[in-house]
């Protein structure tokens, strides 16, 4: 006997264990077939433990038994229908959930792992397993969630679709002649969070090529606002000086005067070959800073590829925000002068310090908490 359960997320087959629970499982088709279950929350998502749904409140603390619905209060709920060959062993379980003995309603559970749930056998009822869709079930099981564990996108209980029933309908059970028209159930009193089909997928109807520069952009972004938190840019918005060119692969006996030779032809510019801050060595490049940014420009698409001192040089626009951060923040070995800040004031320059790597520890994973059922919650322990 199986019911077709259509989510937001996908759809469900769930096979029901009709001749061991007749009371549950009687009770979970003539609610699917009342429309009870439609647009109810998966309020309560434990990763790698249980999703559960069937409170039309969305709190945990709501939901009534057919048998209620049919007879009155005093038939809210039902009898537990424990089977000692039923055991919690395995993912894709149907359980009644509950607040102790006999105290079924509508809200049901679903396992999303099958080991270490032998402390549920004996206090909740097996009546079902999921047959298909074990690939939806994954997708709720991966939901966010907050510190309640509810979803924060909303994902629901579109339709149930009954394919076989062998309990015949009681006399006052009353079929709607079609599915409510509704975005959630009347009785729902908690907020609306993200729409269930709301797409948060941020790369759809994009292009590979948008992709991966959108990519590299989140990419850039987040380095720079890391090297702020750790002090090595004054802001993470900033952008490097758009007057100097990143020189490499000079030759080691070329001096800064050599670029200032090569390089003036353009304008009025102040040149720094890089040296090893221990022997004095050149590094092989270096930076040429200009007054004007036309003449710097001028002097990339010119000298990229030139010769000099027999070294086919490379230059490019600069990506160091070195001299910015100059005015925004000393470090202890830079000396202070009247002319900081102006490349041409003095031939003392500071050096570039690069920051060390900054790791994130990821925090270990929590146990199962809790059960949410009827006016209370029971807490299961793990």
């Amino acid at each position: 006997m199986s019911v077709l359960v259509e989510t937001t997320l996908g759809e469900l087959v769930v096979d029901l264990y009709v001749d061991a629970c007749p009371l549950a499982t009687r009770n979970f088709l003539k609610l699917c077939k009342t429309k009870y279950y439609n647009n109810v929350l998966f309020f309560n998502v434990q990763e790698n433990f249980m999703v559960q749904a069937g409170d039309p409140t969305g709190t945990g603390k709501g939901g009534m038994s057919i048998y209620g619905q049919l007879y009155g209060e005093q038939a809210r709920f039902f009898d537990d229908e424990v089977r000692p060959q039923l055991k919690h062993n395995k993912k894709g379980l149907l359980g009644m959930a509950n607040t102790g003995p006999n105290t079924n309603g509508s809200q049901f559970y679903i396992t999303t792992r099958a080991e270490d749930l032998e402390y549920l056998d004996g206090k909740h009822t097996i009546f079902g397993e999921v047959a298909e869709g074990m690939d939806v079930l994954d997708k709720i099981n991966a939901l966010f969630v907050d510190k309640e564990y509810r979803p924060y996108q909303d994902v629901r209980i579109k339709h149930t679709y009954i394919l076989e029933d062998p309990f015949p309908d009681p006399e006052l059970l009353q079929v709607p002649p079609e599915s409510p028209k509704r975005e959630r159930p009347e009785e729902e009193t908690v907020e609306v969070r993200l729409a269930a089909d709301e797409k948060l997928d941020d790369d759809e109807g994009r292009t590979e090529e948008e992709i991966e520069k959108s990519l590299r952009e989140k990419e850039a972004k987040s380095r720079a606002v890391v090297l702020e938190m750790i002090g090595d840019l004054p802001d993470a918005d900033v952008k490097p000086p758009e007057e100097v060119l990143f020189v490499c692969k000079l030759n080691a006996v070329t001096e800064s005067e050599d670029l200032d030779m090569a390089f003036c032809r353009f304008g009025p510019c102040k040149s720094e070959v890089i040296r090893d801050s221990k022997t004095g060595e050149s590094l092989c490049y270096a930076f040429i800073e200009f007054q004007e940014k036309s003449h710097c420009e001028e002097a990339y698409f010119k000298m990229n590829n030139v010769l000099l001192d027999d070294r086919r040089i490379k230059v490019d626009f600069s990506q160091s925000v070195s001299k910015l951060w100059n005015k925004f923040k000393r470090r202890p070995w830079e000396k202070h002068s009247k002319g900081d800040g102006d490349p041409y004031a003095s031939e003392k320059r500071s050096r570039l310090d690069v920051g060390k790597n900054l790791r994130l520890k990821q925090t270990g994973r929590q146990g199962d908490f809790d059960l949410k059922s009827g006016s209370s919650q029971q807490v299961i322990p793990p």
